[in-house]
């Protein structure tokens, strides 16, 4: 493998055929997504470092309006640098993001936020001093085009344990509790894209089980998702496309249901 993740030899490293050898991919709008669609978000020749450390290596990404996306790849692939650039957390030192067909490569995350994309990190991020309430409270607004369909009400009965929890400071959550706070909160925004950064982290299978049912919920509610998990079997069930990073750079971009089938892709760049 050379360091952005392409095997010897591959002209495409984002279709990979059964042998290893590259096949044709089908069309799909600009960086993948659905055909004829404007995405969403849509990058471009993304690079990004930490330090000296080159991160991302011309990395092309997008997700179109209702599609969900399962962003794979071993750990230290760069798929939560790839997140947090595409949210202006992290800043491209070349590429673009453009949404909505707009640039917005060097706009700050609250004004990326602002454009209908919603953020569920890695290691949550509630606010442990507010109640479950304020919490839900605090994010609270209508979508983009005005869309309030996402309500404290229906919220709150989307996450039942919530419900009963209202009081509740968010430090005094369960783990679990805690990522359906987070799910919550970022559904009050009324979001056109959700992105989940390990969606089930250390969650007990119960739990974990509950979120992934949710998370199908949203999708069937057209909301787009980029989703970030270990779990490939439960990603790939939900996600429309899937794409897998190596070493900061797309290896593989299909369907999920390749994925799902091919032992030798997943043994390859996910070692399962």
């Amino acid at each position: 493998m050379h360091e952005t993740g392409r095997p010897e030899g591959e002209s495409d490293p984002k279709r990979v055929g059964a042998e290893g050898s590259p096949v044709s991919a089908p069309a799909v709008a600009p960086a993948g997504g659905l055909p004829g669609a404007t995405p969403l978000i849509d990058a471009r020749g993304l690079h990004a470092y930490y330090g000296a450390s080159h991160v991302l290596q011309g990395v092309d990404f997008a997700v179109a309006p209702g599609e969900s996306v399962g962003l794979m790849g071993r750990n230290g692939m760069g798929k939560t640098t790839l997140l947090r650039t595409l949210l202006g957390h992290v800043a491209a030192r070349a590429g673009s993001v453009r949404v909505d067909g707009v640039e917005a490569t060097r706009e700050a995350p609250h004004a990326i936020a602002r454009r209908g994309i919603a953020y569920v990190p890695e290691g949550r991020g509630i606010f442990p001093n507010l109640t479950v309430r304020e919490n839900l409270r605090v994010a609270a607004r209508a979508g983009v085009d005005g869309r309030q369909g996402w309500t404290e009400e229906r919220v709150l009965a989307t996450f039942p344990r919530l419900a009963q929890r209202l009081s509740h400071g968010g430090g005094q959550l369960s783990g679990g509790e805690q990522q359906m706070l987070t799910i919550g909160r970022a559904l009050m925004t009324n979001p056109r894209l959700l992105i989940l950064d390990e969606a089930t982290e250390g969650l007990a299978p119960l739990i974990a089980r509950e979120i992934w049912s949710i998370v199908r919920a949203i999708k069937d509610d057209g909301i787009a998702s980029v989703i970030v998990d270990k779990n490939y079997r439960a990603v790939t069930a939900i996600a429309d496309r899937a794409v897998i990073l190596v070493k900061g750079a797309v290896a593989f971009e299909g369907p999920s249901a390749e994925v799902r089938a091919r032992t030798d892709l997943r043994e390859r760049f996910l070692g399962v």
